[in-house]
């Protein structure tokens, strides 16, 4: 390894806080929702039989989980699994934080932090989801390039190995960051966990951006291909003005969009849009459909059983909703509109994944599917 310069303070500073074990968690969310990301940690990790504390924040848009006892490797492999959790965007392995690194020297503090990580196939610099944290990117962009160079200089990065693991450094000033690591098939694919998606000019509202999104996170490729082909049919509920109905037809499906309110004109157009003025909680297909989405403003529960319904009846096959929380509760209350899908569909085998995603606020999504072999 190359000699370089290291100030005194920087060195203490690292070896004081060390990285190496990496014992806990480290969980991205959306600002506001520490408690309730935190809540389902402590949940999922006790199941699974892992002893350890939340370390949170409100308003920080992430948070750590310090394993007292059990296997933070396993628990990370456990609860990275897709659908497991719901209100992190991002899990990952982390350190503890690394701090007082010398703006005149950070990259070498940097080297000498990492060293002990061992090879990584790629780095993110990555930010809170907050104003704070906006104000960061620049400073990521332009530390990014230089802090690759020196660890490929080291021999630690190594992007030609999809075998290892991705570096992650959430930046939380210029002096102040927390190393953390992704291993192969864990963990969201995209920086911070946010897939980075344009508002489509002809779309007919923002709300579109949800269920493209939900389409990514919530499916993999595989199923995406299998599940959304050219000529199956859907029924939107509460479609208006069209957003979610956009999204179906853009991919050459044929929608039944029931709503009382009026959809886009460019909608009925296309030709692959039927539109129904009926209530929502009232309407069924004469026959059975591939898809229900909805995104009604409703009590959650309300929605959590209107899906479950529709899949029980064998109305659908497929279903993407989203379901709005209270202010208060709100982990509690997910926990209950789960706990309704799982008692309604007891006898009828079923695939539930959840999500608060970026493009969610006082909400979370839910792919609900059946599950017979005939896919």
């Amino acid at each position: 390894m190359p000699a370089r310069k290291t100030t005194r303070r920087n060195s203490a500073a690292i070896l004081a806080s060390g990285i190496d074990p990496m014992d806990r968690l480290l969980a991205y969310c959306r600002a506001g929702f520490e408690a309730e990301c935190a809540a389902e940690l402590q949940q999922r990790a006790a199941t699974l039989g892992v002893q350890g504390y939340a370390r949170a924040r409100p308003g920080d848009a992430y948070l750590s989980y310090v394993v007292s006892a059990g296997d933070v490797s396993a628990l990370y492999r456990q609860l990275s699994l897709p659908g497991c959790l719901i209100f992190p965007r991002q899990l990952l392995l982390a350190g503890e934080t690394l701090r007082d690194l010398a703006p005149g020297d950070r990259i070498g503090g940097l080297r000498e932090a990492l060293a002990g990580v061992g090879a990584v196939r790629a780095l993110w610099l990555e930010t809170a989801d907050t104003n704070e944290g906006k104000a960061l990117a620049g400073f990521c962009r332009k530390f990014t390039s230089p802090l690759c160079r020196a660890l490929a200089t080291d021999g630690l990065l190594r992007p030609a190995d999809p075998t290892l693991p991705r570096l992650h450094l959430l930046v939380l000033d210029g002096s102040t960051m927390i190393p953390a690591l992704s291993l192969p098939g864990c963990g969201s694919p995209w920086p911070m966990g946010i897939p980075r998606l344009k508002l489509p000019r002809e779309a007919p509202s923002r709300s579109t951006l949800k269920l493209d999104e939900a389409l990514q996170v919530l499916l993999s490729e595989a199923e995406r291909a299998r599940w959304l082909r050219p000529g199956m049919r859907a029924v939107d509920l509460g479609a208006a003005p069209g957003g979610w109905t956009w999204q179906l037809i853009r991919r050459h499906l044929q929608v039944v969009a029931v709503d009382n309110g009026p959809l886009q004109a460019d909608l009925l157009d296309s030709g692959l849009v039927e539109h129904r003025r009926e209530d929502g909680f009232r309407y069924r297909p004469r026959r059975s459909v591939d898809w229900l989405v909805c995104d009604m403003v409703e009590q959650p529960i309300r929605i959590a059983r209107l899906a479950a319904d529709w899949l029980y009846r064998g109305d659908c096959r497929h279903c993407i909703v989203n379901l709005k929380l209270p202010m208060k509760r709100r982990f509690q209350e997910v926990s209950r509109c789960l706990d309704v899908i799982h008692e309604r569909l007891k006898e009828t085998p079923h695939l539930l994944r959840v999500r608060q995603l970026y493009h969610d606020r006082e909400e979370v999504s839910a792919y609900l599917g059946r599950v017979d072999g005939r896919d």
